[in-house]
């Protein structure tokens, strides 16, 4: 098969998620014998643009017009059968998807977050969830300045969402959800329910695996009040008061709260701030935990770092809400506790340190789950039946009048439900 892979990258200067997920996707397809191109942006490159071109750049973010032509060119070059579309913010825009239209090339598209209903894509707000514009019009995000603090910075996000919606429902052949409590909520806002479909990411197999009871808990991600970071730091401070919990707390990562986290870690023997830490030293990182802790306050449309413990063999203690619900089976393959509340999530830390056995036997029950749904080998073969789908579809819609088109899609949802609901 042969793919064209459609990315806006992030920042270098913070470790990305989406980024890695679209790297080991490329990776996995073109281990399998696929042809894989990309074509992308970069953020970075944002930094060197002149005065006059970072000024513009808002007006770029709802339509590029230079790269629909640019795409519409490469596109009609290499005819590939189908377009995977990941980020499109800032530099990109929807307008690939009026470049695959124009080359008639399917689109598949994976919605990383929740961007497709909310302007920052976080339905996040004060540091609580917030769903004010879903299923409607983004303009509580203006008012609020959902987008760093910043009304200016909302408004090219939100008019965005406003021109593009329909063409994003109407352009893109299988949206690929990441979660079924992401699709859930997609559905709920009216998007198009027969082109959504749950396909989680996959994570590779690591190369060390936890070799007997672990050694710390681990929070491994960006230190934002989003991630859970403060509640965390409330949480400990409880299992602290109650004569602690055995092993100590090693926090990993880079963010906002770095000073706070800093100084809070600073002359204490059961915590340890260990930084930014490279791919290898997260493996290893993971592999000596007795369990990994994902305590996020907004609803997390995956969680990679999950998924990732799971495939060291080791529990997670995560917040009982949004995709953690369906990754960890609470009680087998790790704890989940009330979401916000640190008397819970000190709770369930004492509880996953307290029993070694059972923490052992919920670490053998996590890698199990990854090993079932969460491999390379799952991922990939998810991904090329989605990829089938929508070239298939592709040729339907082709083969219709308009207004055929438009009845199709509801046949075709009949057909789907079945394995859309399995996913879910």
């Amino acid at each position: 098969m042969h793919v064209l892979v459609v990315h806006n990258r992030y920042s270098s200067a913070q470790p990305s998620g989406e980024n890695r997920v679209v790297d080991q996707e490329v990776e996995l397809l073109r281990a399998a014998g696929h042809r894989v191109g990309v074509f992308e942006r970069r953020s970075d490159d944002i930094a060197a643009r002149s005065l006059p071109g970072k000024a513009a750049l808002p007006l770029l973010v709802p339509w590029n017009p230079s790269v629909r032509k640019e795409l519409v060119a490469r596109l009609r070059a290499e005819r590939p059968d189908v377009v995977h579309v990941h980020n499109v913010f800032p530099l990109l825009s929807p307008a690939v998807l009026a470049a695959c239209a124009d080359a008639g090339v399917p689109a598949v598209a994976t919605l990383h977050n929740y961007t497709q209903v909310c302007p920052p894509g976080t339905l996040l707000r004060d540091a609580r969830p917030c769903t004010e514009c879903v299923g409607s019009t983004p303009l509580p995000a203006v008012r609020h300045g959902c987008y760093r603090d910043s009304r200016l910075a909302t408004v090219p996000l939100a008019v965005s969402l406003s021109v593009n919606r329909r063409r994003w429902w109407t352009g893109v052949q299988r949206f690929l959800c990441i979660s079924a409590a992401q699709r859930e909520v997609l559905v709920a806002a009216g998007m198009p329910a027969d082109r959504l479909a749950v396909k989680h990411n996959f994570v590779p197999d690591p190369d060390v695996h936890r070799p007997g009871d672990g050694e710390h808990l681990l929070y491994l991600g960006r230190l934002a009040e989003a991630k859970g970071v403060r509640l965390l730091m409330a949480a400990w401070d409880e299992v602290a008061a109650g004569g602690g919990a055995g092993v100590p707390l090693v926090i990993a990562g880079t963010g906002p709260l770095e000073r706070e986290v800093t100084a809070w870690a600073a002359g204490r023997d059961d915590v340890r701030y260990a930084g930014l830490l490279d791919p290898a030293q997260c493996r290893e990182a993971l592999a000596r935990s007795v369990a990994v802790v994902a305590p996020s306050t907004w609803l997390e449309a995956f969680g990679l770092v999950v998924v990732e413990a799971m495939a060291a063999g080791v529990p997670a203690v995560a917040a009982g809400h949004g995709a953690f619900t369906e990754l960890v089976d609470d009680g087998g393959t790790g704890l989940l506790h009330r979401p916000g509340e640190a008397a819970s999530l000190a709770a369930c830390l004492r509880r996953i340190t307290a029993d070694p056995a059972r923490n052992r036997e919920m670490g053998q029950a996590a890698r199990r789950r990854y090993e079932q749904r969460f491999s390379p080998q799952v991922g990939l073969e998810r991904l090329l039946e989605e990829y089938r789908t929508a070239i298939a579809g592709r040729a339907a819609d082709g083969d219709r009048p308009p207004a055929a088109q438009d009845a199709s899609s509801g046949s075709r949802r009949g057909a789907r439900a079945s394995r859309d609901g399995g996913s879910r």
